[in-house]
Formats: structure tokens, C-alpha cells, sequence
């Protein structure tokens, strides 16, 4: 079980993460707001402005979806549930979790899990 001091690390670690990716993505708005205001230019020059602006996007979701784990695990420390694995009910090392802090599972369900997927 994760002590109050280690949980006020993770919430915080947490918290930063989540503003961090709140201003990237704000920045992408901007970006692909300037993108579509130019106009010029020629067919290549557009064409990788539209790639750039399609990666931009799709990279932006995969941060939508770490911002909606970030949510689940403050809801989870709020609970006082956090660091503790779905599958088998067990801690999760605290090393796992200064690796990925939204992590849901300890260390030996994830591989078992990966390995069933494979």
C-alpha cells in the first residue's frame, strides 16, 4: 500500500503530466489553425501541410486517451484505490508506477496479459 507522502508524489507527477498534455495540445490547435490559414504555395508544399497536420491529429488522440488513464488514476488516488492491480488485486511496484504512473496492473499480469495477446 503506497504511503500518503508517495500518493501526493503521484497526484502531483500526475497533475503536471496532464497539464503538459493540455498545452501541446492547445499548441496543435494553433498550429493547425495557422496551417489552414495559409493558403499559398505549391501543390507539394500543401500536400505536406496536410500530412503534417493529419500526424499532428492522430498523435493528438493518442494524448486523448492518456489524458482519459491520467483522470482514471487521480479518481483512483482520490478513492484510495490507486496502485492497485486490476486483475489480481495485489500492489503495484512502486518502480511500475514511476514508470507509468497510469499504470492499472502490476508488473507479472501485464506480461501475462501481453503474452495471452500474442
Amino acid at each position: 500500500m503506497l504511503n500518503e507522502k508517495i500518493l501526493i508524489h503521484f497526484k502531483n507527477l500526475l497533475v503536471k503530466q496532464r497539464s503538459d498534455l493540455l498545452g501541446q495540445a492547445a499548441e496543435t490547435l494553433q498550429k493547425n489553425s495557422q496551417d489552414s490559414a495559409i493558403q499559398g504555395g505549391d501543390f507539394a508544399d500543401i500536400a505536406s501541410m496536410e500530412s503534417n497536420k493529419v500526424l499532428r491529429l492522430r498523435l493528438r488522440d493518442r494524448e486523448q486517451k492518456l489524458l482519459a488513464k491520467i483522470d482514471e488514476s487521480l479518481a483512483k488516488i482520490e478513492k484510495g484505490v490507486y496502485g492497485i492491480c486490476v486483475s489480481c488485486g495485489s500492489d503495484i511496484e512502486q518502480e511500475r508506477l514511476e514508470a507509468r504512473p497510469v499504470a492499472t496492473m502490476c508488473i507479472q499480469c501485464k506480461r501475462d496479459q501481453e503474452s495471452q495477446e500474442s
